[in-house]
């Protein structure tokens, strides 16, 4: 009977700011439907594809990336849907997603991916059905198991971003996917939206060249939230995934995330469970004026050694109950 072993990360300490390099090279390419995925890349060495979570671009994860650049090429795509210099797709579904996986991995020959929230449900289920994978690291993908959350909130999500009422559609996706304290709950609907608004607009006032703000990107929440949908309760599917897996998350993260990745334990068959005291949700994430919570350099010595491991590349990883 498989057991698991949870691992504790190193306490998380302040950061000083640093200056993040940008990619060596921005490219792109065509999907099997013909779609245009573009990807940044940098570094040198074994190819890691890494696939960003709701509320972020490629952008989302340069200093992370950086991290493992000295002994890795990074790939970065801007996935379907969230490319905001294209046109949202209409057929959109977790399969073209893996099909722009797919795509990226032949064409780089990469065989580690590692993926967050939504991203981290794409690779949880190209790992199913794409061979060439060998490992995966996942950050707290966003699996519902045991009716844990909800998707509900997508129709009045939906409705608010067709109205234009973007702090409003902000609102109801946050309360929807539990990422606020547990105070939010208490809160009038008015006064969370006025947070949201003064948020953006003071976002706004820093924008530098490349950002992508959550204005922008608020409506490609409605692509993530499709997947969640797609995927939920379908925790033993994953029992076929025969690559290594990374599972990572941090304490301070929703409950619903927690039993995902508690679950997905029990079942993979390969895997090591691992969690960061101090992070949450946005823990793998740079530092940014939405996300004050981003520590990429807590996560990216874990990633490094996890994908450096040529030894676990053909041999079960241990697992040991807690």
């Amino acid at each position: 009977m498989n057991t698991i072993q949870t691992k504790k990360a190193y306490q998380v300490k302040d950061q000083p700011s640093v200056t993040i390099r940008e990619p060596d090279t921005t490219s792109f390419l065509v999907s099997k439907d013909g779609t245009r995925v573009e990807y940044w890349q940098l570094g040198h060495g074994p190819g890691i594809v890494m696939l960003h979570g709701s509320m972020e671009s490629a952008r989302s994860h340069l200093r992370l990336a950086e991290g493992l650049a000295d002994e890795f090429t990074v790939y970065l795509p801007e996935r379907r849907g969230h490319n905001l210099g294209l046109p949202f797709v209409k057929a959109y579904s977790m399969q073209k997603e893996v099909e722009d996986l797919e795509a990226l991995l032949t064409k780089t020959g990469a065989q580690h991916i590692f993926g967050v929230s939504a991203g981290g449900l794409i690779c949880l289920q190209a790992a199913l059905t794409l061979p060439a994978i060998r490992k995966v690291a996942l950050y707290e993908p966003a699996l519902i198991v045991n009716g844990s959350a909800s998707t509900t909130f997508l129709s009045r999500y939906d409705k608010e971003i067709l109205e234009g009422k973007i702090a409003a559609a902000l609102t109801t996706g946050m309360i929807g996917a539990q990422f606020g304290p547990p105070a939010f709950n208490r809160m009038p609907r008015w006064l969370l939206e006025l947070f949201t608004t003064m948020a953006m607009k003071q976002e706004e006032k820093h924008v530098g060249e490349g950002d992508v703000t959550m204005r922008r990107l608020a409506p490609t929440l409605h692509y993530d939230f499709q997947l969640v949908a797609q995927m939920a309760e379908s925790l033993q599917n994953f029992r076929g995934v025969q690559a290594q897996v990374l599972l990572l998350g941090g304490s301070k993260s929703p409950a619903w995330f927690k039993a995902a990745l508690d679950a997905l334990a029990t079942v993979l068959p390969h895997a090591i469970r691992m969690e960061f005291p101090g992070l949450d949700h946005g823990g793998s994430s740079d530092l940014s004026s939405t996300n004050r919570s981003g520590q990429p350099g807590v996560v990216a010595p874990e990633l490094k050694r996890f994908f450096a491991d040529r030894q676990s590349v053909n041999a079960p990883l241990t697992k040991e109950r807690k």
